[in-house]
């Protein structure tokens, strides 16, 4: 199995909300569904329908975050330097238009599409393993745009 990089802290985010899941909203959603089914008839009981609905999708995420956290290699930026883009650098670019990007690159959990961009996105793949000063090219859904590396961090 492949390892999947993650920030030390969008690990520990994980771990807490994967903690918060067994110890809180599933307790308490399986609460919500004894009180419904003592209700009466399940067929027609809406807030049971809902309240086992909401376990399912409780489920889903901690299996997902389980899984996350078995396969996942946590990288502690702070120790890393450099003017190279790797993991966790943050990354200030220019485009041929002269609009300029700053992004920090991580794992696809804790993207958000702005600041922080997934390491496995176009521009984070096309940006990875360029140094500053490197001009790279990335393929987007609307045609080929090149980005000019102007520095790399890792501190903030």
């Amino acid at each position: 199995m492949e390892k999947k990089p993650v920030s030390r802290q969008g690990f520990e985010a994980l771990v807490a909300e994967l903690k918060d899941l067994q110890e809180n909203q599933r307790p308490e959603i399986l609460k919500v569904i004894e009180w419904a089914r003592s209700l009466g008839d399940l067929s027609e009981n809406a807030d049971y329908s809902a309240a086992k609905e909401k376990q399912r999708n409780i489920d889903k995420r901690i299996q997902f975050i389980e899984s996350f956290i078995r396969d996942a290699q946590v990288v502690d930026i702070d120790s890393l330097s450099g003017n190279r883009v790797v993991f966790g650098a943050k990354v200030i670019t220019e485009d041929e238009d002269g609009n300029k990007m700053e992004c920090r690159i991580l794992s696809d959990i804790e993207s958000d599409g702005r600041k922080v961009i997934s390491c496995t996105s176009p521009v984070g793949r096309a940006l990875i393993g360029h140094c500053v000063g490197d001009t790279c090219t990335v393929r987007l859904p609307n045609g080929e745009k090149e980005f000019e590396i102007i520095d790399v961090k890792f501190k903030d």
